[in-house]
């Protein structure tokens, strides 16, 4: 089979549509189709390489922090694409790519099929005053969407009815995102894990609950600085991997609650091949996060073998099991006592982070591959179907 996919976002970016994009093409590849990306270049150049056509663009960072919108004329790259005859069209993103995903599908008569990978109700505040507005905003967007596919994918069951309140009359498939295992399944090397918590003055004694993910409003960071605050001078490192819009404010708020190194420490960006030993540093994996479509941290961290205690979400359905990988809470209250809980069993550690590596199982990057490959059948069989009964 044919694949095409496109996306406003790919490499060199670094986020959960990019990491899902390029799971989504190894395991497509590895089940032995055919698999080509377009996307927005990070220059106004346009070209082609290694299977994947960069389309010039410029920054929309008003729309959204590191967007880009696309700005060259696109027919010569379209048409090679056109040329190419793909059997079905993946669109990953609503904006740019998206007007390009459905000219294609068009032309060919082949099925659009599209992942809603981001709850734009819960990024108001990058395009609206008013959050009332801003919600309704985004159920009509999502409605127009939808409606130019044949058929959407969404990562949770919590996505899907979110979907489904908005009017959206598509079929809607929840299909988990997947990831590479192997790159955090590897044992931690003892030696370079001392070496780095050294290196960001973490003194041995001290509990680390580690949170990978963009700095930005919609994390709820702030949650979990006020989460470390309460434990006062309890030896607990909160460490916080990444970077992004809100970092500046975050760490002026660390300090407004009296917070300091090592209580928390902002570590900054890491490179993407050395993540899974940044998750290992930390003996609890912690997010306060209701923003998340699926979430592919969590999985990340279970897959390294970090148990994991995060504020409860309808996306943590089927991901975390209550006392085996991990925790959810509601309120301060119940954060406390579960990480009490998870303190005063260390003997339980190492079995938690067996249990958490085995439950990650569920969400590798060949099963999401084979998921996805289903659907394509379906829609371009639905789709034959349709001529036949349009002939008839």
């Amino acid at each position: 089979m044919k694949i095409l996919i496109t996306s406003d976002w790919y490499s060199p970016a670094v986020n959960g549509v990019v990491t899902s994009v390029k799971n989504l093409r190894r395991g497509l590849e590895e089940r032995g189709h055919e698999v080509r990306i377009l996307t927005l270049s990070q220059t106004t150049r346009s070209w082609e390489e290694d299977g994947v056509t960069y389309i010039g663009s410029v920054a929309a960072g008003l729309v959204y922090p590191g967007a880009r919108l696309r700005t060259a004329l696109a027919g010569k790259y379209v048409r090679e694409l056109v040329d190419w005859h793909p059997d079905v069209v993946h669109s990953q993103c609503e904006f740019s790519t998206f007007f390009l995903a459905r000219r294609i599908a068009e032309e060919l008569n082949i099925p659009l099929v599209h992942t809603y990978h981001t709850v734009y109700e819960d990024y108001t505040h990058y395009f609206s005053p008013s959050v009332r507005f801003g919600k309704k905003a985004a159920a009509v967007f999502s409605r127009w969407a939808a409606a130019q596919t044949d058929c959407m994918i969404v990562p949770t069951g919590k996505v899907r009815l979110l979907l489904q309140s908005y009017g959206v009359d598509r079929p809607v498939f929840v299909v988990p995102s997947g990831i590479d295992l192997g790159r955090f399944r590897q044992e931690p090397d003892p030696w370079r894990m001392a070496v780095l918590r050294s290196s960001l003055d973490i003194p041995p004694e001290n509990l680390v609950l580690v949170s990978v993910g963009r700095l930005a409003e919609e994390k709820n960071l702030d949650e979990l600085l006020a989460l470390r605050a309460e434990l006062g001078n309890a030896p607990v490192t909160l460490l916080l991997v990444g970077d992004g819009p809100d970092r500046v404010r975050l760490e002026g708020a660390a300090a407004g609650l009296g917070l300091t190194a090592p209580d928390v420490v902002f570590a900054g960006m890491v490179p993407a091949e050395q993540v899974a030993d940044w998750y290992q540093l930390g003996d609890l994996f912690v997010s306060a996060s209701t923003s998340e479509t699926q979430g592919l941290t969590y999985v990340e961290a279970l897959a390294a073998g970090v148990p994991v205690l995060c504020r409860a979400d309808p996306c943590l359905e089927g991901v975390i099991r209550e006392g085996e990988n991990g925790w959810t809470y509601r309120d301060s209250a119940e954060f406390q006592r579960k990480l009490a809980l998870f303190q005063s069993q260390p003997h339980h550690h190492a079995k938690m982070a067996e249990l958490a590596r085995r439950s990650a199982g569920e969400f590798s990057l060949q099963r999401f591959a084979e998921r996805a490959e289903a659907i394509y059948r379906l829609q371009i069989a639905r789709r034959g179907n349709g001529a036949e009964e349009a002939g008839a």
